[in-house]
């Protein structure tokens, strides 16, 4: 905002000199009129000069995710995310991010992007793996419910079935784009990766990469349909870990409805055995005001295939997101867990959540 500030003011003052110019060509001498339009072109110079200066000053921004959680056999507070993010313009079309999280002290985003034309552009460094939609097109500050669904945080790396802790990041390369370009989106999307395959800040621990592909296309403004596929070893063990994923989404104006499937297959050294995992969520919310959204969600993950019946956990929530004030969520969730036999019992679970950003 500041910055925002800073830019207006100089534009205004380039404006006032440029009014200031053509009167004095009229209502003074012509010597003193060229002294001072000679003054104007310095002023000019300079303010052109800390214009440059101003774009390619750093963008701070961040948010903090506080609030309370009560079940069945626990009630706490939690601190969940505190994330500070500056980014910035190296030269035109060349920008950085970092990312840092302070609630688990890490590195969560480190990366330079180039981005010579929208069907080609290339990013390195760490950052989010583009694998489903909530992943990849859904921040945490703008999800609906105050938690990312089951399926997702055990399939790619938000606590995953591998036993990686990644929120859904990696080191890597990727490039990107999209075709057919119509009303500020393209039609068909793309990315395409090749990462370590550990999780975020960790350097690779064998000699494969992992591969991710992912596809989006958009026929009409607000609705995406997605197809994701993740291959790769990880550990020095080379453990396989293959995730594909499918999905649609429909977000404008007051409706929001989405839905993905997901599976994956995991190595696991013992027993040494390949386990099959999947799962799906259906999403729908209503923006009954710019600043009010009730929203339900029902979802399903079974951690082995094999084992369904005894592996499977299903949840439902209902939530209510409201912003009273521009930089402040708060939001309200309630779930009910149906746990399958052996996982334990079902539990009630309310979780108050505030975000606020800056």
């Amino acid at each position: 905002m500041k910055r925002l500030l800073l830019v207006a003011f100089l534009c205004l003052g380039s404006f006032a000199q440029a009014r200031t110019r053509a009167s004095l060509a009229d209502t003074v001498p012509p010597a003193v009129s060229q002294c001072a339009v000679s003054r104007i072109d310095s002023l000019e110079t300079k303010s052109a000069a800390w214009q440059k200066i101003v774009a390619r000053l750093p963008r701070f921004s961040g948010y903090v995710q506080t609030g309370y959680q009560y079940a069945d056999n626990s009630s706490s507070f939690f601190l969940r995310r505190v994330r500070l993010s500056i980014a910035g313009d190296i030269v035109p079309k060349l920008d950085y991010r970092i990312q840092i999280e302070f609630c688990k002290p890490q590195l969560v985003d480190a990366y330079v992007q180039y981005r010579p034309f929208g069907q080609l552009n290339v990013k390195v460094g760490q950052y989010k793996v583009p694998f489903s939609i909530e992943n990849t097109d859904y921040s945490p500050t703008r999800l609906e419910f105050t938690e990312y669904p089951l399926v997702l945080q055990r399939l790619m790396g938000l606590s995953d079935v591998c036993g990686l802790s990644a929120t859904g990041r990696d080191l890597g390369a990727m490039i990107y784009g999209g075709f057919f370009a119509r009303d500020g989106y393209s039609i068909v999307n793309y990315d395409l990766g090749l990462f370590n395959g550990e999780g975020i800040n960790t350097r690779d621990k064998n000699k494969s990469k992992d591969f991710v592909a992912r596809l989006t296309l958009k026929p009409v403004r607000g609705l995406a349909v997605s197809g994701s596929w993740y291959r790769g070893e990880y550990g020095a063990s080379y453990l396989k870990r293959e995730r594909y994923a499918a999905g649609a989404c429909y977000d404008r104006g007051p409706v929001v409805v989405r839905g993905e499937w997901m599976g994956g297959i995991t190595g696991m050294s013992d027993p040494v055995r390949n386990m099959k995992s999947d799962g799906w969520y259906l999403m729908a919310g209503w923006r009954v005001r710019p600043d009010l959204m009730p929203a339900a969600r029902f979802e399903r993950f079974t951690l082995d295939c094999d084992r369904r019946s005894a592996t499977r956990q299903s949840n439902v929530t209902v939530g209510l997101s409201w912003t009273p004030v521009k930089y402040l969520l708060c939001q309200l969730d309630y779930t009910y867990e149906d746990y399958a036999s052996g996982l334990g019992p079902d539990r009630n679970v309310v979780t108050l959540m505030f975000t606020g950003m800056f």
